[in-house]
């Protein structure tokens, strides 16, 4: 048994009717090579590969009394009715399409008396193809442990199980046994706070006094005052979701010929979306806004599950016209947000987040999710995962697009999740049915921001076609 340590349980607690805490993994298949494709020739050749990541098999146990976070138990086998389900694309079968879908699939929670996931075969695809929707709970794992999720489960050969399947003791999960380890962990916390109280001393003064070295910047927003947007407001239930790929290459060019990393240029394009959007919904976008970056602090290869991350919350200059100085000033805010988060320790929240009381911390995020009408730490999360690097191949299908998207949160109404996957830079948005009309308009808008970057670089604003993806779905 393993118990969810402090960043696992904010993801379980924070999860209220209005905001569903699970993340999506989408691959976009080309069945044209598999001779009598069905669902049932898929959901078999599929199974094998899901046995053996063991997380998958894991359900959660609560501790009597609340007394402490839950735990992870392993179940033998994986339901595979309940888990794998078939799902239709609605005619033409294009972008737009799937990409509904994939907004209904994500308006519903998961049920927590089963492993937290589910698996959509979504057929009636043009061009031959069928899409995999993985939904899956972020208490399970984090971006880089789904990114090692989904390269173990898409690799050309078939993974081998990693041992036997595991059994429970009878008496592991009885109430007595829960109560006892929940208190020998709880002694151990409890040693461990006052040297926890001085890390946190030190590392609160270092970044003050780096700050008071660095002088105010009037260019970058305040650490936690992010301004209202159209964006920010109690968040509904239903989901909308739209994708569109960039060319890796174009996007690894532009980042090099302006001399910034890939995840300085995504936040700058991010940046100049969201201008667009707030002239459109706002009428202006007079103050810099802030985003909530996931960075982990446990990027290894081989882990699968939980959640190591921490956030950076860098500055967004949405209020700057040119393109090129918003790609400076971005540059600026995020060295300065990774300076910060260096100097406070990036597990530094996540063992306070270890103290959240079980019996409490739910009903306060419900209470939040319903009143808070604007963010109170950040406007959005923007977050950019390395995936695999390999084309990914299932018995004779070939992956050709895949995206990934976590999940909006209280008062915040948009999610934006870039991936990398061999030859291109998924991107796909994720929001509430209120924030836009429309999601594609965040998409378009992300699309146009870099062409505008490009062109103020003095680079083709002509944009390399990714071959393997569907055809664009613009806003209507």
């Amino acid at each position: 048994m393993r118990r969810l340590n402090g960043v696992d349980a904010m993801m379980l607690y924070s999860e209220t009717p209005e905001i569903h805490m699970h993340t999506l993994k989408i691959g976009v298949l080309d069945v044209s090579n598999i001779e009598g494709y069905s669902f049932e020739l898929f959901r078999r050749a599929a199974l094998p590969r899901l046995h053996a990541l063991a997380p998958l098999r894991y359900q959660l146990v609560d501790i009597p009394l609340k007394f402490h976070h839950p735990m992870w138990v392993q179940n033998a086998e994986i339901d595979v009715d309940y888990h794998i389900r078939r799902a239709q694309v609605p005619a033409p079968g294009g972008r737009r399409e799937l990409d509904q879908l994939i907004g209904e699939i994500a308006s519903a929670p998961l049920d927590r008396n089963r492993p937290l996931w589910e698996m959509y075969i979504a057929e009636g695809l043009a061009g031959n193809k069928i899409a995999v929707i993985h939904k899956v709970h972020h208490v399970l794992a984090d971006g880089m442990a789904s990114a090692n999720q989904l390269a173990m489960t898409i690799q050309p050969n078939e993974p081998e199980i990693g041992g036997a399947l595991a059994t429970v003791r009878a008496d592991s999960t009885a109430p007595a046994n829960l109560l006892k380890g929940a208190a020998r962990d709880h002694s151990r916390q409890l040693r461990r706070l006052p040297s926890l109280m001085n890390e946190t001393a030190r590392s609160v003064t270092r970044v003050r006094r780096k700050a008071k070295e660095r002088g105010r910047n009037p260019d970058l927003a305040k650490n936690f005052a992010p301004p209202p947007t159209f964006i920010n407001h109690v968040v509904t239930p239903g989901r909308r979701f739209a994708t569109a790929p960039l060319a890796l290459a174009d996007v690894k060019e532009t980042a090099r010929h302006l001399g910034v990393t890939l995840n300085d240029l995504v936040l700058a394009t991010a940046a100049g979306a969201l201008r667009a959007l707030q002239m459109t919904y706002d009428g202006h976008a007079s103050y810099p806004l802030i985003a909530g970056v996931p960075v982990s602090f446990n990027p290894s290869p081989d882990r699968l599950v939980g959640n190591e991350f921490t956030y950076m919350t860098p500055s967004l200059p949405v209020h700057i016209e040119d393109p090129l100085e918003r790609v400076k000033l971005t540059a600026t805010s995020t060295a300065i947000a990774k300076e910060n988060h260096n100097l406070l320790g990036p597990t530094l929240l996540p063992k306070w987040l270890t103290y959240l009381p079980p019996a409490t911390t739910p009903r306060i995020f419900r209470m939040q999710g319903r009143r808070v009408e604007s963010a109170m730490v950040m406007n959005l999360t923007i977050s950019n995962v390395p995936g695999p690097r390999e084309r990914g191949r299932m018995e004779g299908a070939v992956i050709d697009e895949i995206y990934s998207v976590g999940p909006i949160v209280a008062g915040s109404g948009m999610n934006i999740t870039v991936w990398s996957y061999v030859d291109q830079l998924s991107i796909s948005v994720l929001t509430d049915d209120r924030t836009l009309k429309d999601p594609h308009e965040a998409t378009d808008a992300l699309v146009a921001s870099f062409r505008e970057i490009r062109k103020a670089a003095g680079l083709p604003e002509d944009l390399t076609p990714v071959e393997t993806a569907m055809p664009p779905a613009p806003a209507l």
